[in-house]
């Protein structure tokens, strides 16, 4: 709520309680819920005059919607104008994504191939019966 937390809360109801008196604040609480609902009834009404106009003049929400998709379409358009054709930077991106990822599997075949080479190495020096050929 608000991001306040609850501790807060309890300071601002402490400090609520201090200036105005445990007498006040029933008071001070019924006149805050009355302005409230107050406050929603009138937002409700502003809201239902609104809707009630529009309906009026031939807007309604099928048709708001219509309009806004009208609008979303041009705006595409627009941007579609300035930017151009951009398939050829999709390509160049894809190609430059598959090349580094066959770069990265590679180097990590050769890290394998060293480190097997190494482990081998280690196992021949250490080993318990050295060969000779």
């Amino acid at each position: 709520m608000f991001g306040i937390g609850g501790g807060e809360i309890i300071f601002i109801m402490f400090v609520v309680l201090m200036l105005f008196g445990s007498d006040k604040v029933p008071e001070i609480a019924r006149t805050l819920g009355k302005t409230m609902a107050q406050i929603k009834h009138a937002t409700n009404d502003i809201k239902n005059e609104i809707q009630k106009g529009a309906e009026e003049n031939g807007f309604d929400k099928q048709s708001l919607a219509d309009l806004t998709g009208n609008i979303t379409a041009e705006i595409d358009k627009a941007k579609e104008n300035l930017l151009g054709d951009t398939s050829t930077l999709t390509d160049f991106s894809n190609t430059v994504t598959s090349e580094l990822t066959q770069v990265k599997q590679g180097l990590s075949v050769e890290e394998n191939k060293t480190e097997v080479a190494a482990v081998a190495k280690e196992e021949e020096v250490e080993g318990p019966i050295k060969r000779q050929m």
